[in-house]
């Protein structure tokens, strides 16, 4: 599976923190795009983007190399994802890892009720910490599975950002939705492939419509691109738990 660009899952590379990014302030040549996308929420994107370049890389959350392309490559390119949101509703983040794109999407939507869920301890501690030091009173923070959750949770909207190939994702958002709810899946340049792979599973899951799309574009190289998948009303009960069933069995153990 092709990530998003930028995406580190290692820890660390000897190379150090990169000099003059612990403040979290994008470079100048950006600042006139993040000001049009973060506008307001600007500040707080800003102590974001300071948490991950110092607490996310000496936590492992965030490899050091990324620390000098954090705004293009990360808070930009999870920003985009906004313009496709409602204003108000239920949105759940799957994997949410260091928070990208949930942190940045209860930034950019602060009447969005937004549930950060991860399973593992220690990312959920330092979402914990950036949801209390940036004041996100919209942002929760569940640690769990996505496939343990389901049924327990009813989003309009579930995102996730480098987590699974879509049919396993599908299968675990599904059970987090409401009829009529919708899957955005950050995806690299094999979204096209992980969708056509992915329509049997999402036949079973009655998804209403699909198609992939490009947020941002014009604004940043490569355009975020995005898998867009409506779950229609449909859905059986025999299926989601097939769904589920096979999600949890292809599921990785985690730390």
């Amino acid at each position: 599976m092709g990530e998003p660009p930028g995406i580190v899952r290692d820890t660390d590379d000897g190379t150090g923190d990169v000099p003059g990014v612990s403040d979290g302030a994008p470079p100048a040549p950006l600042l006139p795009l993040a000001t049009e996308v973060f506008g307001g929420a600007l500040a707080k994107a800003r102590d974001y983007a300071g948490l991950l370049a110092t607490d996310g890389v000496e936590r492992g959350l965030i490899g050091p190399r990324e620390t000098g392309r954090l705004w293009d490559r990360h808070l930009l390119n999870c920003g985009f994802i906004a313009e496709l949101l409602p204003d108000h509703g239920k949105l759940v983040d799957i994997g949410s890892g260091a928070g990208l794109p949930g942190i940045v999407l209860a930034l950019l939507k602060p009447e969005l009720d937004v549930v950060l869920v991860e399973s593992m301890l220690r990312r959920c501690v330092f979402l914990e910490e950036c949801v209390a030091r940036l004041e996100l009173g919209n942002a929760t923070v569940v640690r769990g599975r996505a496939e343990d959750l389901a049924g327990s949770i009813r989003a309009d909207v579930v995102t996730a950002r480098a987590v699974a190939p879509l049919d396993r994702l599908a299968g675990w958002a599904a059970g987090l939705l409401r009829p009529g709810g919708e899957i955005l899946a950050i995806k690299g340049q094999s979204a096209e492939e992980e969708l056509a792979a992915a329509r049997p599973v999402l036949s079973r899951l009655s998804a209403r419509s699909t198609g992939v799309l490009y947020a941002g574009r014009g604004n940043v190289v490569p355009a975020t691109t995005v898998v867009r998948v409506v779950i229609g009303d449909g859905v059986t009960r025999r299926h989601g738990r097939e769904e589920q069933a096979d999600a949890r069995r292809s599921r990785p153990g985690v730390a």
